[in-house]
């Protein structure tokens, strides 16, 4: 089955409450293709190896967590973003990106899909005074030492994470996906014993051993492969299109 493109974009709109969150980004269609839609591809990326995966699937539209027009880039249609850009109008592909909303959601969101895949119990945000901050708190269903929670994440997400090992079993688990590294002071006010991110910082390391809590830097593309995915497959089963995830490694 086919579904309109504005039918389509109306709907995960809707669904992630996009127009209600302040971002870095314009979110929802960065870029318009053709009107009918069979055949979404997803990655984490929009991306020169996504696009061109893409245009093998034959997909009439790319769903990405980080899309273009960032506040603060270089405007102009050259080099890079001109070729991604071509690629997309001369095949006639919507460009379809979502990037706090799909943070933030508390079904298909990054935060929450992540706490599913690594099996942590959602308690509430990691800082309820403050709703910019995406990430989370939770618990494990059994304490665990800090090196055994690394090989569970590396286990679970193909990737070896940084580890700054605490003293403390972990019980109690604060996260958040991607760049939220900063966050590691409110997850040390929160009471965690280790705060998961995508990346480190050069002072994350001192905060977690000073504050005696562990901390791991599991990889922003490892961490924030499943919301958008959780998205795709909502998308699909809501209007009967196809759906496939194309994951593009990165290191970081």
């Amino acid at each position: 089955m086919a579904v309109s493109l504005n039918t389509l974009v109306e709907e995960a709109d809707r669904f992630l409450n996009s127009a209600r969150i302040a971002d870095y980004c314009p979110n929802g269609l960065q870029v318009e293709g053709r009107p009918q839609v069979m055949r979404i591809v997803s990655g984490v990326t929009a991306s020169q190896a996504l696009l061109d995966a893409a245009v093998l699937a034959q997909a009439d539209l790319i769903l990405v967590h980080h899309g273009y027009f960032w506040k603060g880039e270089d405007p102009c249609v050259t080099g890079m973003k001109q070729r991604r850009l071509k690629t997309l109008l001369k095949h006639d592909i919507s460009l379809l990106a979502y990037h706090l909303p799909l943070d933030l959601h508390p079904e298909v969101g990054n935060n929450v899909q992540l706490a599913k895949q690594l099996d942590i119990t959602v308690e509430g945000p990691l800082d309820p005074e403050n709703p910019k901050i995406v990430g989370l708190v939770g618990s494990l269903n059994e304490p665990m030492t800090a090196r055994d929670f690394a090989r569970k994440v590396q286990e679970v997400l193909g990737r070896e994470p940084l580890l700054i090992e605490g003293d403390d079993m972990i019980r109690r688990v604060g996260w958040c996906t991607g760049g939220g590294q900063g966050y590691i002071d409110q997850a040390v006010l929160a009471g965690v014993d280790l705060y998961l991110s995508g990346e480190a910082s050069e002072q994350t390391f001192h905060s977690a051993l000073e504050n005696g809590i562990s901390f791991i830097a599991a990889g922003h593309h490892a961490t924030e492969r499943y919301g958008v995915q959780a998205l795709g497959d909502y998308l699909a089963r809501r209007f009967a299109v196809e759906h496939l995830f194309i994951d593009c490694p990165n290191p970081i």
